[in-house]
């Protein structure tokens, strides 16, 4: 390696960041962090990052988190150098761009999808634990990547990318997803009426934030990465498998036509996929603890029970249908996350409730801007983030957000 890989973070103060900049700082050598963005919640944490790592740049959504920021940096600072300070909408976009070989997008939602556009134009290899922006811009973000430019930072397509590495793409049968279950895994779709938020965010194996922990509950995160799996890899739908795999070591698999099956195996620590995004084609050294084989123990695999959890068969209908379908689904399902988290919707509601809209949108809309499907051949920028809009608030139409008697208990426990 010439020189420490110039490094683009975005959203550092998250799960995703913090675990990123965690692999950095123990490989100085490898990688030098030049640009940090994050949200205005956990302003003192990034601005220790930005003097920790002696950043180029550090953007904040807006003027208020801007100067805040910059009077923690100089409070802390020192005689060390302040960073620029880029503010505003499109703080994530400009970083995004800035002097760099790889940007790690860890933001979360559809917020990413300018940034990856963005890093991806400006020729940057984008380490993307952001699925979402390639789920909603699916053709958009594809007609700009060149190939091996995305590098997938989620447990299971990173795992994937591994294993595809051990043959050919024609020699490829099928990819199998793992899924760990939730915390419902084995619930009846009558006992899941009355999940309450404490315990559809108590995620078993993964300690993440509260919107995928939310959407691994409910199977809503393993419908995206079956459309992620389809849109990374070109295998077709009928080829891509999810089995629950509750002790979340084996990441996913790839079924060769030798009746051969190559998997990634480690224990669940984002680290390591991480740094193979971060690092690729290297891989970092001491990323994670490995898988200790001089303990004896147990794996388990079984079906998908998709009568309890529905949201992959929805989310297939959505990827299949392609255009702007996934961005209503996703949109949807953001909507109905936060109206569940809020008290406002029950648990099963979350997953009915995008199938509703979804159904509206492939069935001609509703009348509104960006209620009707557009093909994926003809699908802009402008389609996406109209549907998106769309999805948010036909969500709350059907949700009746603000209105008491839609309201569900918030008692939580």
């Amino acid at each position: 390696m010439a020189g420490p890989r110039r490094l683009v973070v975005l959203g550092s103060t998250g799960s995703i960041g913090t675990q990123g900049l965690d692999v950095a700082s123990r490989h100085r050598d490898r990688f030098r962090i030049v640009g940090l963005t994050a949200g205005s919640s956990r302003l003192e944490l990034l601005a220790q990052q930005a003097l920790d790592f002696d950043v180029e740049v550090v953007g904040v959504p807006d003027e208020r988190a801007g100067r805040e920021l910059r009077a923690a940096l100089e409070n802390a600072a020192g005689q060390s150098r302040v960073p620029e300070i880029v503010t505003g909408p499109a703080a994530n976009e400009v970083v995004a761009c800035w002097p760099s070989d790889t940007v790690l997008n860890g933001l979360a939602g559809a917020a990413g999808l300018v940034p990856t556009l963005s890093a991806l134009g400006a020729g940057r290899t984008v380490a993307l634990a952001n699925k979402e922006s390639l789920i909603i811009g699916g053709p958009l973000v594809k007609a700009v990547a060149r190939p091996g430019q995305i590098i997938p930072v989620d447990s299971e397509h990173s795992a994937l990318a591994q294993a595809l590495l051990s043959g050919q793409r024609s020699e490829v049968r099928r990819l199998v997803l793992t899924a760990s279950g939730g915390p419902f895994r084995g619930w009846s779709a009558d006992a899941l009426e009355g999940v309450t938020v404490d315990q559809a965010l108590a995620h078993p194996t993964w300690a993440m934030g509260p919107l995928v922990t939310i959407n691994s509950a409910t199977m809503v995160n393993k419908g995206l990465e079956v459309i992620e799996a389809h849109l990374l890899f070109d295998v077709p739908f009928s080829a891509i498998e999810v089995v629950v795999h509750p002790q979340s070591v084996v990441h996913s698999m790839v079924e060769f036509v030798d009746g051969s099956t190559i998997l990634q195996a480690s224990p669940p620590d984002m680290r390591i996929p991480i740094a193979w995004g971060m690092g690729w084609p290297d891989r970092v050294p001491d990323a994670a603890v490995p898988c200790d084989w001089s303990v004896a123990t147990a794996w388990e695999f079984m079906p998908l029970d998709e009568d309890a959890f529905p949201a992959v068969r929805t989310a297939r209908t959505a990827g299949m249908a392609g255009g702007t379908a996934p961005a209503v689904f996703n949109g949807a399902d953001e909507e109905c996350v936060a109206a569940f988290l809020a008290g406002e919707l029950p648990f099963t509601g979350i997953v009915s409730t995008i199938r509703r809209v979804l159904d509206e949108h492939l069935g001609g809309g509703t009348g509104e801007v960006g209620s009707a499907w557009v093909d994926g051949n003809d699908t802009t920028l402008e389609d996406v983030f109209s549907s998106d809009a769309w999805s948010r608030t036909r969500a709350r139409d059907h949700i009746g957000r603000g209105s008491p008697a839609s309201k569900v208990s918030k008692v939580r426990g």
